[in-house]
């Protein structure tokens, strides 16, 4: 079985090379539905399969830049990006992500840097899970108070309505973002990008998973093109992390090529799923990716004060995230198959 294997030239490891694609595949579904980058998903999954730490990383990042690059010209022609918006946060995306990362240096330097950003990473991915879960559950109560009255609510209507509270703040420049269908100042979707971008620098992630529901409940983007803006902003920042990874001779050029292969066709199926799974469809998925990637962190937090478990618990971490990946991805591609499938007997019949 030795051609199933691929000598990594600059890592100068053997790789199962039909994991990569599998790998590949799975996270392009993922990235190209829910926009998010899938570091936490792929790094570790990378590392598995025989990469040193930091060449999963790099390579991770390279990869990532690829795949959403090409999901983010699928979404943009399904009118699921917002350029302008994208290239507004793009300023305090760079400069809250260098800060964010400057603090990690402070930190590193007085010896917190590996608690203190586990902590947070647990607190940031509690308060996401919250937000997500009650506002699908703030928005099943509008939908049977309305029923209560004999109406329907609107398809539009969300759970939390905190944007709707940000937009009454009117400090010039305004902007009018078309395709998310929102008037506000310029400088709410800075400030919000500025503060997810510090987030991501202090936590070394493409920073999808912070931005993605912030554009929804912050800024009021509709689902689809929160998705679509945030794989924008990932591409940009991932083709950065690629640059400045490859220069320091840590990414694995021949890997993200051939996941690349898999995440291309991933990433299609992932972004045309956000065509036939919808708004809230959309938001319980990723709640429950958030929850799985909490409890992944949560078993590498407590191994100091469970050394007996540590092989125990790097396991299950490992089965639970790549798992995950596995689970969602095919979940999204069921859907798809279901959505395309009524879509075309609605035609038939018409």
């Amino acid at each position: 079985m030795e051609w199933l294997y691929i000598l990594m030239p600059i890592a100068g490891v053997k790789i199962f090379w039909p994991g990569l694609i599998i790998l590949g595949v799975g996270v392009g579904i993922i990235g190209g539905f829910f926009g998010m980058g899938g570091a936490w998903m792929v790094t570790p999954g990378l590392n598995i399969l025989g990469f040193p730490m930091a060449f999963a990383i790099g390579t991770d990042i390279a990869h990532m830049a690829g795949k959403s690059l090409i999901s983010t010209m699928r979404h943009g022609k399904f009118g699921n990006v917002d350029y302008k918006l994208g290239m507004i946060m793009l300023v305090g995306t760079v400069v809250g992500f260098e800060v964010g990362a400057q603090m990690v240096m402070w930190l590193e330097r007085i010896g917190n840097v590996e608690k203190v950003v586990r902590w947070i990473y647990i607190a940031l991915l509690a308060a996401i899970a919250w937000m997500v879960f009650h506002d699908v559950a703030k928005r099943r109560e509008k939908e049977r108070q309305a029923a209560a009255k004999g109406e329907k609510l609107e398809a539009g209507a969300t759970g939390v309505e905190w944007h709707k509270t940000l937009h009454k703040i009117k400090i010039p420049p305004m902007v009018h973002l078309k395709e998310a269908g929102v008037y506000c100042s310029a400088w709410l979707p800075i400030f919000v990008s500025f503060a997810t971008g510090w987030l991501a620098g202090i936590l070394g992630i493409g920073g999808g998973l912070i931005r993605m529901p912030a554009l929804i409940y912050l800024i009021g983007c509709p689902t689809h093109v929160a998705v679509g803006t945030d794989l924008f902003e990932v591409m940009i920042s991932g083709l950065y992390g690629a640059a400045t990874y490859t220069y320091k001779g840590r990414t694995e050029l021949v890997a993200a090529m051939i996941m690349l292969v898999g995440a291309s066709v991933g990433a299609q199926v992932g972004a045309v799923a956000t065509k036939y799974i919808k708004g809230y469809g959309i938001r319980i998925a990723f709640g429950l990716a958030v929850v799985g990637c909490a409890l992944s962190i949560l078993m590498k937090l407590v191994q100091p004060w469970l050394p007996q478990l540590k092989d125990v618990l790097d396991t299950g971490a490992t089965v639970l995230v790549l798992g995950l990946v596995s689970c969602m991805s095919l979940y999204i591609f069921i859907r798809m198959i279901q959505g395309v499938k009524m879509e075309l007997s609605m035609k038939k019949s018409a």
